[in-house]
């Protein structure tokens, strides 16, 4: 099979929430969209919903927290598209509730990062050799104000009565994961940057969230499709750098 001309983009968590609807977005600017889903058959639900939007929307299963399906996935893509131009690292977890940094267990603390922060970084080690094949390439992680320093250190800050140390703990790693990311591809095509989506309404956000899966996903989607001169190494929010 010949290389096909369409940019590719693979979303993880994309059956559901901001991950479906950049998986939408992406879809609607003409990209083939690839669908990454632990759970094949809600990933297979999500994938007739897009078909609205555009024909070129496929599957993939994908357990980010699993190192196997990890490589498996980018093997797939590799094999069926040869090409990958776009990967937007969203799937992830916030499963500490309450808990406080002193009585955080430490299974709790691993599980969130497997899902959080060592997935995405798998997963763009995994990619980037195709991404590289044609000297392009955009990854997108989505973090999260509640993993930056400034807003962890400021008891003035809006969200300072949030515990959820394991959360915001990960999304802190992933931020140093994308600035290490973009030190290293600064001299390649490929830009690396963070965004926080912002209070959405999803399963994890809840209903009294004040945005729109629709409103958070339109800063992800701006990155993922940067031009070349686009930043990279940045922390974004509603198109804005934002403090680490």
């Amino acid at each position: 099979m010949s290389p096909q001309s369409k940019r590719v983009a693979l979303v993880t968590g994309a059956n559901r929430g901001i991950g479906l609807e950049i998986s939408r977005q992406l879809a609607k600017r003409d990209y083939s969209v690839i669908l990454g889903c632990r759970d094949e058959e809600k990933c297979r639900q999500a994938q007739r919903e897009l078909t609205a939007v555009s024909p070129d929307v496929s599957i993939t299963r994908l357990d980010v927290s699993d190192p196997t399906s990890i490589v498996a996935a980018a093997e797939r893509i590799r094999d069926q598209f040869q090409r990958l131009d776009v990967l937007v690292n969203n799937a992830g977890i916030m499963i500490d509730g309450e808990a406080g940094i002193l009585d955080l267990p430490l299974t709790l603390l691993q599980n969130t990062l497997e899902t959080n922060s060592y997935g995405p970084l798998l997963l763009s080690q995994s990619c980037l050799p195709i991404m590289r094949t044609n000297g392009y390439g955009r990854i997108v992680n989505i973090a999260s104000t509640l993993g930056a320093l400034t807003d962890i250190a400021s008891p003035e800050s809006s969200s300072s009565a949030i515990n959820s140390p394991a959360y915001r703990l990960s999304k802190t790693m992933l931020n140093g994961i994308t600035a290490l990311l973009a030190r290293e591809l600064k001299d390649e095509n490929i830009l690396v940057n963070s965004v926080c989506p912002g209070w959405v309404r999803t399963d994890l956000g809840g209903p009294a969230a004040p945005l729109t899966p629709e409103q958070a996903a339109e800063t992800p989607v701006w990155l993922a499709t940067l031009p070349d001169d686009g930043p990279t190494g940045g922390f974004f929010r509603e198109h804005q750098p934002i403090p680490w």
